[in-house]
């Protein structure tokens, strides 16, 4: 039979950026193929390539055999190729319907062309088991149901060939599982997964075989039921990965942050938070467990000076964080900055890094006041030296500080975002979900920068929805669900199904 996909030689270049060289490899019809390699190994380009977004320098795709030159994306939707992005493309204020029908309005017959399409998404949601309601607005669905508005949008364009970009970064346990019910069904109604994830148990459980890509090329094609994680990560980053990283005894010192009856309500005065109460000292990683969406966010928003809270004591250091008095948080954070209090943000894109600035740009926001020279002009020497050091020291690649950081892989920009705030020597540090949609060499290096940072007597709060990162970090574990601190555990009390009940708000259990 011949491949869904074969790559021939594919090189794509970004000026001095070498994203592809002599890709080759082909993809089996109607099998779910992953794909895996560390950030910056090329794989989103490959596909960006295949669904029409870039054209590639050299190489040629062929599709059941045949030689196709996709221009645009218009063309790779006319082939059968369909892509679901790792950021949902959707206009959040709008139906599913609407988003559906984006581009294909059908003229002057409006009406009868939405009816049409309503009663043809049912029917698809009812086939593949997708549970949405194409009348229900998209930011009134959890992130599980956007996803699958994004799957439904590339059934309902007849994809035969459906690429998924790190589609469960951002989802529960259960919202992987349906994920993959639903993707094993595609399979066996003859369609073609392509799976970009850095979640190597996943490629275990869900695809057939799998292609490792290192610096741009393929190093490795095997079938995933005669492979191991280890086997794949030896292969992604060239060397064995340690699982237990070193770190010192448990000795925390004095109160650093302490939360007493915090309490946030919004402006239909629905309770966001309530009774919040907890201290972080010295030296600890405390870890905050829950499903997305269960007030972790807003939380860190408060203690990054990025929200007010609507009532309860915050003290840092023993002195209350100055929200008295305050209307907005207009320079709030700088002053928290002040303080000592650094903050990855857990939405990189949206509130830690300017896509369109370079990444020297974005190695000074929030400190620009520290890299003066006098008369308050930014010394630029020492900026483009510190920029230079941080690159090397935190393996961001490639090394370059004039490249638009919109241009780098995922976890490369959440590395610059990372050394920028641990390069402030802070007091506090505020962490929201740092391994989002990195690969396992990144996550070694954000884990050991961080416990580095806890031994040298930083206080670290950690927001994180994978339970082994919290397993991994934490010295103490609060639990959040509906807003509220569930439950806490030590790390030796560490229990999945314990947790999960606590996750699930069942805190008497």
């Amino acid at each position: 039979m011949q491949p869904a996909v074969e790559f021939r030689n594919i090189s794509k270049h970004f000026g001095a950026v070498k994203a592809n060289t002599d890709v080759n490899f082909s993809i089996a019809k109607g099998a779910i193929h992953g794909l895996v390699g560390e950030n910056g190994a090329g794989k989103s380009t490959l596909m960006s390539i295949l669904y029409g977004y870039y054209r590639a320098d050299g190489g040629e795709i062929l599709l059941d055999g045949k030689v196709q030159h996709i221009r645009n994306s218009q063309e790779a939707i006319r082939l059968g190729i369909g892509m679901v992005h790792q950021h949902f493309m959707l206009v959040e204020n709008m139906t599913v319907l609407d988003n559906v029908m984006l581009g294909t309005e059908g003229g002057f017959k409006l009406a009868a062309h939405r009816a049409a399409t309503e009663a043809k998404l049912r029917e698809i949601c009812e086939r593949y088991r997708l549970d949405v309601d194409p009348l229900a607005t998209i930011h009134d669905l959890s992130v599980g149901a956007q996803q699958r508005v994004e799957i439904l949008k590339q059934i309902y364009r007849s994809a035969n060939i459906l690429i998924l970009d790190e589609p469960t970064a951002v989802l529960t346990a259960q919202e992987t599982e349906s994920l993959f019910e639903i993707l094993r069904l595609f399979k066996e109604q003859g369609k073609t997964i392509i799976l970009i994830t850095h979640k190597l148990q996943e490629i275990l459980d869900i695809t057939d075989t799998v292609t490792v890509m290192r610096a741009g090329q393929v190093v490795g094609a095997v079938e995933t039921a005669r492979t191991t994680k280890e086997e794949l990560a030896n292969m992604m980053v060239g060397r064995p990965i340690e699982n237990n990283l070193p770190r010192a005894p448990y000795n925390p010192g004095a109160p650093v942050l302490e939360v007493r009856n915090l309490q946030l309500e919004d402006e239909q005065q629905v309770k966001l938070l309530a009774d919040i109460g907890f201290t972080l000292r010295a030296g600890e990683i405390v870890a905050i467990a829950g499903v997305s969406g269960n007030g972790q966010s807003e939380l860190m928003e408060i203690l990054a000076g990025m929200r007010l809270p609507t009532s309860g004591q915050l003290d840092f250091e023993g002195k209350a964080l100055p929200f008295a008095g305050r209307h907005d948080v207009d320079g709030l954070p700088l002053k928290f900055r002040d303080l000592g209090i650094a903050h990855v943000p857990e939405d990189r894109l949206r509130d830690g890094v300017v896509k369109n600035f370079s990444v020297m740009q974005n190695t000074v926001l929030g400190y620009q006041d520290k890299l003066t020279k006098g008369f308050g002009l930014l010394d630029f020497k020492h900026i483009t030296e510190r920029c230079t050091a941080l690159l090397k020291e935190f393996d961001v690649r490639p090394p370059n500080p004039d490249l638009r950081i919109g241009l780098l892989s995922g976890g490369n920009q959440q590395k610059v975002v990372i050394a920028r705030e641990v390069l402030a020597k802070p007091k506090l540090m505020l962490v929201g979900q740092p391994t989002r949609g990195v690969d396992i060499g990144t996550i070694e290096s954000i884990h050991s920068q961080l416990l580095a940072l806890r031994d040298a007597g930083v206080a670290i709060l950690l927001v994180s929805v994978e339970l082994e990162e919290v397993r991994a970090l934490a010295d103490r574990i609060l639990v959040m669900c509906g807003g509220r601190i569930t439950g806490e555990l030590k790390i030796d009390e560490f229990d999945t199904t314990r947790i999960g009940l606590l996750m699930g708000g069942m805190h008497k259990s």
